[in-house]
This record gives structure tokens, sequence and C-alpha cells, in this order.
């Protein structure tokens, strides 16, 4: 993936509020996308899923289909390789 696309996935994540808008104040404090950074490397490069990676997307698991939604970061949330990334970690995906 190009540099300028790995900056546009870091800029979204750290603009990602918008994604829980509708979300109680818990639940945001609870839901934070740029808590998956660690798997970032997995989602771009097809790297191996870190133990950080898989610890974080176990936390975030209530999340995925919010964060499915979401315009920009649907598209990585939805990919094939995010549902790989997900069966390595032994994570069940929720149905959104």
């Amino acid at each position: 993936m190009k540099p300028c696309a790995v900056l546009f996935l870091v800029a979204m994540l750290a603009a990602s509020g918008a994604v829980v808008r509708g979300a109680s104040m818990a639940a945001r404090s609870e839901c934070d996308p740029w808590a998956l950074r660690p798997c970032a490397p997995v989602i771009l490069w097809s790297a191996p899923p870190s133990s950080a990676c898989c610890a974080r997307l176990r936390e975030q698991r209530r999340c995925l289909c919010t964060y499915a939604r979401d315009p920009y970061l649907g598209k990585y949330i939805n990919s094939q390789t995010s549902k790989e990334v997900a069966a390595a970690c032994r994570v069940r995906v929720p149905m959104c």
C-alpha cells in the first residue's frame, strides 16, 4: 500500500471520534478505533498479527459493528484481511 494510504488510515483513526457519535458516553470511552492501531500493519501489509493486535481486537470486539458501519473505517473492518486477522486471533466477528 502506498505511504499516502497509510497516512490516510492513521488520520482517519485519529479523527474517528465521529465513529461513535450516536453512542452513549460510557460506550464512547470503551469504543476507541485508535486502540486497533497495533493491527494496522496486518491490515495494510498482511503482516502476521501480533499478540498486541489480538489483545486489542478482543477488547474492541463489541465495537466492530460500529466501526464496520463507519464510512471511513468500514472498508478496513469489512475487508477479507480483517476477517483473516480475526480468525488468526481466534476472535469471533459479530454479525452486524
